[in-house]
């Protein structure tokens, strides 16, 4: 029987990132996984997602260099190379985690883990003995109880890219993050696009300002956006609406969100939280069972690969007895990887008011001369400040490299800045920072061109 100090159940980003730590530490770690390295995001999320979003942007680019005088000539489309790209990078960052398991002696052990009598851990039929397990499980898609999808075949976001060949037209229905980004990356690729969501809007965590900028880009593309729908049933060829309308496809797609991965949990008798959907941490991660901890998405919160990440980081400094702190909230960045960017952190508008005097300014690009040359002048950059002391609260950037851009500001807040700092820094010229800049300081009534 072989013993370790530290057992991780998945290696997604919360799990290999956490197991190397410990390993660091001096921790004799073993990484379970029954399925791929690395988890959900790198082979059925954020990165062939950004496999194929990069695609999509590169015929979007050469679109709007014909308008400016550079006449490409585009030939038919072969998708079978861009899967070819998506695969080579996935198996790449596949490889690089390997890797570093290898470079810091932690055993990778694929099989599925169980736990008997005692909380007993077992794997491929083997006992393992450990001091601290810590549950990277992840999540699964969650398909809604509409009538008719048991009967057909339907993509969810695990399956979408097995596709080989391009539909001719995709149905998604949802209209979360997931859901849009696949819709801008599938649009440019010459697939008829139809997004249809039940709730009264899309994207209903972003900020209305960027909402907006976003739904008129779906609508200038020719992306088909019904929103409040009235699902009434899928038939093998099409989603069929309440009012009789039909939303043909080819292919359909599920992205209506994840669902926490608890088998585990139940196995082990771990307490859940008051809504019965995520497993119930500390303030150290640390479960209903001493020395069982949890991060990711099984535990709520936001459901991204870096919250995942830094709380496995913590929950390893807990372990090792250091001193540590949960991860806030409010200095995770999110992002949206469409065309434009949205990036924010932090307090929505909303939020802010409801517990501050605060002051909420807004900068456009359309502007700035870097993205006047660039032609990339849609979008803006928010910043919401508490006015006593010019504390950060939260901030939304939507535009070209907004998930880029949004480290410049999360960074000064980290460093407890505020706002006289941020506009205190000198930007280069010409550069779509410099909106940061010039936002900032119309907060504190010295912006230069606004």
């Amino acid at each position: 029987m072989k013993n370790f100090d530290l057992v991780v159940v998945g290696s997604g980003p919360g799990g290999y990132v956490a197991a190397i730590k410990a390993a660091q530490k001096g921790k004799k770690t073993a990484v379970i996984e029954q399925k791929d390295i690395g988890g959900a995001c790198l082979n059925v999320g954020c990165i062939p997602s950004k496999s194929y979003l990069t695609h999509a942007q590169w015929l979007l680019s050469a679109e709007q260099a014909s308008q400016h005088g550079l006449q490409i000539n585009k030939e038919s489309l072969d998708f079978a190379k861009m899967v070819q790209r998506k695969d080579q990078v996935v198996e790449t960052l596949q490889g690089g985690i390997k890797y570093l398991f290898q470079k810091n002696k932690i055993d990778y052990i694929e099989g599925t883990a169980s736990f008997g009598p005692e909380k007993q851990l077992f794997v491929n039929g083997e006992k393992l003995s450990c001091t601290n397990i810590l549950l990277a499980c992840g999540s699964h898609p969650f398909v809604p109880p509409i009538s008719g999808v048991d009967k057909i075949d339907y993509l969810t976001t695990d399956t979408f890219f097995n596709l080989e060949e391009l539909p001719k037209e995709v149905t998604i229905i949802g209209g979360g993050v997931v859901a849009v980004e696949l819709a801008f990356a599938m649009k440019p690729l010459g697939v008829k696009v139809n997004l249809v969501e039940v709730a009264p809007d899309i994207l209903l965590t972003e900020d209305n300002a960027a909402r907006q900028t976003i739904k008129e880009k779906l609508q200038q593309m020719g992306i088909d956006v019904t929103i409040q729908a009235k699902i009434e049933q899928v038939e093998k060829d099409a989603v069929v609406l309440s009012d009789g309308t039909k939303k043909q496809f080819d292919q359909l797609l599920i992205a209506t969100g994840r669902k926490a991965n608890l088998v585990v949990p139940q196995q082990l008798g771990l307490e859940l939280d008051e809504t019965d959907h995520f497993v119930k941490v500390d303030q150290h991660y640390q479960t209903s069972e001493k020395g069982i901890y949890a991060i990711g998405d099984m535990i709520g919160g936001l459901q991204l690969a870096h919250a995942a990440s830094a709380e496995g980081l913590h929950a390893i400094e807990a372990i090792c007895g250091e001193p540590t702190y949960p991860v806030d909230q409010n200095t995770i960045p999110r992002c949206l990887y469409t065309d434009p960017e949205v990036a924010s952190f932090g307090l929505s508008e909303e939020e802010a008011k409801e517990n501050y005097d605060v002051t909420v300014k807004s900068f456009s690009f359309i502007g700035n001369a870097k993205a006047l040359a660039s032609a990339e002048t849609e979008g803006f950059v928010k910043i919401i400040s508490e006015q006593k002391y010019q504390e950060i609260l939260g901030t939304v950037v939507v535009g070209s490299h907004a998930t880029e851009m949004i480290h410049t500001i999360l960074a000064v807040k980290e460093s407890e800045g505020t706002v006289d700092e941020l506009a205190d820094i000198i930007f280069a010229h010409p550069s779509l920072s410099e909106v940061i800049g010039e936002d900032a300081n119309s907060i504190i009534d010295q912006a230069i061109h606004g």
